[in-house]
């Protein structure tokens, strides 16, 4: 894996083989960036990263300028190479936390402008997120909640659903706050 873009990009991530994870494709990753570039500043953003893994998304992030990360996995031994990598990369404005994402959804209060969620792919309860997250009110007014799932699955119904993107097998819904 790889950072593609901002102040570390090009750095290569090796994470140990025996996480969990199936880490988000460049391809796909750099198409979802080039949405999110044109809608924010990446500097003024709170992320929330749910379902962590190796905590690709959240150095692409960082990379690009944000100032503040939650990272959430249920994983140890994830969240724990995530704590490496960012030290290796001397960020240290992240919050770490290893939790049931459903459990810490139903807890959080704090708000972020951007909530990505990369869940399993076969993990039945997926557009649960979506209604978690509204439900909770933990998104800015004008964030957006990206689930990133299989392209044969639709989520559509998931409360504040605004469209999906698909690049291969993965796609990319989009939710926000219905005004």
């Amino acid at each position: 894996m790889r950072i593609i873009s901002g102040k570390w990009r090009g750095t290569r991530i090796q994470a140990p083989a025996n996480l969990p994870v199936r880490p988000t494709t460049d391809q796909a990753k750099e198409a979802l960036f080039n949405i999110l570039v044109n809608n924010f500043d990446f500097e003024a953003l709170n992320i929330l990263d749910l379902f962590a893994g190796t905590g690709n998304m959240s150095y692409e992030f960082v990379s690009r300028g944000c100032h503040q990360i939650t990272a959430v996995d249920k994983h140890i031994k994830c969240v724990r190479f995530i704590k490496e990598t960012f030290q290796k990369l001397k960020f240290e404005n992240a919050n770490l936390i290893v939790d049931d994402v459903f459990s810490f959804l139903k807890s959080e209060h704090n708000q972020y402008d951007i909530i990505f969620a990369d869940p399993p792919y076969d993990m039945p309860r997926i557009a649960e997120i979506a209604d978690l997250v509204m439900e909770q009110q933990i998104l800015t007014a004008q964030g957006f909640l990206i689930i990133e799932h299989a392209s044969l699955q639709n989520i559509s119904h998931g409360k504040g659903y605004q469209y999906t993107r698909s690049y291969g097998s993965s796609s990319f819904s989009f939710f926000k706050i219905k005004a």
